[in-house]
């Protein structure tokens, strides 16, 4: 989401869309290819663009004939927008897709099959094979890989030392967590203990974490029902009801949107919220968090942690010769280690937030050690703040956003809003509601 809307979620260097303002080689040569492509930072991040710009015409140069053009959108995915601009044929020739859409597009045929061009991305082979295996359909491949990551406890080191908590040992149980969340509340007015959502989409969203993370499941496992009326479903939306209305430490404003947790959190009042570690980098670069106060943890006792991400897809109605100069763009400036979005050095210099372990789409691989090994490098952040996670969450096995992710979304957002909004909500009713929606959903979608 983040996102992504998410959402979900990405490279400070690596999305967002506008126009690019670059020059067309002279036209009519041998070998003239132009392709439109997103995600080109804001005119509003002036360094972040000109980075992009820079690597734009680098490209052009290394690949003679070739004219890339950025398309003027922001940000690089909207759920209101995306529909509409697929069905309408109005896509770029490189598009960002979310993972909760993959299977939507590929079976529509709106995205190229690739196969014959992954090559093109020299380090394909040290993807991560399960990252791989999302995009894959049928034997055929219809999209790189851009951004995974896996769900985890942000937290606010110095909101825990104020209130008498040490912040080298976060919490690892829901019941560590009320208890962290009533000290942190207790410091004042203002102070959230626990922040969380309860609309657009992301209340659902992080209902789904949730859950997964005690090991239910918001579906069964053929997709055909809703299966979050559960033990699992009860607990989730129970131990919200209890935070805020019998602990009094998720405040009293809800928060609807993504970047309204994202603005408290950046206040320094918020304790905690789930979240992947770009969360991180968005509340410093952002919603001008200091870098100091930021740690992240594994998820508490997760049976599963929410794994997202996003990747880019080709046009297809792209020419053989614009499916590979993309994907030739894509190798350049999203898969090389030590340049685009790779770039830590850069990124750093431009006052970038560097040293968040927030992409796992290389894994293990020597392309994942060496982007690893950079980012460490030329980190701006506090590394060891984070490690937490990175010890945690290598043990913690990847759940999926379920299919139709966004429509099921929506119908949680009401159980999610119900229960932080109402101090006598009927959690039951809430549960049973949303299931008889989500399954009408379900069958409407065959």
């Amino acid at each position: 989401m983040k996102r992504s809307a998410g959402l979900l979620v990405a490279s400070a260097l690596g999305l967002a869309a506008c126009g690019s303002g670059q020059q067309a080689p002279p036209a009519g040569g041998a070998g003239q290819v132009t392709i439109t492509v997103a995600c080109q930072p804001a005119k509003s991040a002036p360094k972040e663009r000109q980075a992009w710009d820079d690597d734009v015409a680098a490209f052009m140069k290394a690949n003679p004939g070739v004219t890339v053009k950025s398309t003027d959108q922001q940000p690089c995915f909207d759920p209101k927008t995306f529909g509409p601009k697929l069905a309408g044929g109005q896509m770029e020739t490189v598009f960002v897709v979310p993972v909760t859409n993959y299977d939507d597009v590929i079976r529509q045929g709106q995205a190229l099959d690739i196969t014959a061009y992954t090559g093109e991305i020299k380090n394909w082979d040290d993807l991560r094979q399960d990252v791989r295996d999302l995009v894959t359909k049928d034997g055929k491949v219809y999209g790189v890989p851009n951004v995974h990551y896996g769900v985890g406890l942000v937290y606010n080191r110095k909101l825990f030392a104020e209130a008498g908590l040490d912040p080298n040992t976060p919490p690892t149980t829901w019941a560590e967590i009320r208890e962290a969340a009533k000290k942190i509340a207790a410091l004042g007015p203002g102070h959230v203990g626990y922040g969380e959502y309860s609309g657009g989409n992301t209340g659902g969203w992080h209902f789904t974490q949730a859950i997964y993370g005690r090991g239910g499941s918001i579906l069964t496992d053929d997709g055909k029902k809703a299966a979050f009326n559960s033990p699992e479903g009860r607990a989730v939306l129970q131990t919200l009801h209890d935070m805020r209305w019998v602990d009094d430490s998720m405040g009293t404003k809800l928060l609807v949107g993504w970047e309204s947790l994202m603005v408290a959190m950046g206040s320094g009042k918020v304790g905690m919220m789930l979240g992947a570690p770009d969360v991180v980098t968005d509340v410093v670069g952002k919603f001008k968090g200091s870098v100091a106060d930021y740690g992240i943890t594994g998820f508490p006792e997760a049976k599963a942690s929410l794994s997202g991400g996003e990747a880019f897809m080709i046009n297809p109605k792209a020419t053989p010769e614009e499916a590979k100069a993309g994907m030739r763009w894509l190798d350049f400036r999203f898969n090389t280690v030590g340049k685009g979005r790779f770039d830590f050095a850069r990124g750093k210099a431009i006052g970038n937030p560097v040293g968040v372990p927030d992409n796992a789409v290389y894994g293990d691989s020597p392309t994942g050690q060496a982007i690893q090994a950079d980012r460490v490098k030329n980190a701006s952040l506090p590394v060891e703040n984070y490690d937490p996670y990175v010890k945690a969450s290598a043990a913690i096995p990847p759940k999926a956003e379920p299919v139709h992710a966004q429509e099921i979304y929506a119908i949680l957002d009401v159980a999610m809003s119900g229960v932080l909004s109402d101090e006598d909500a009927d959690i039951d009713k809430l549960l049973a509601d949303a299931e008889t929606k989500v399954n009408a959903v379900l069958a409407a979608k065959g």
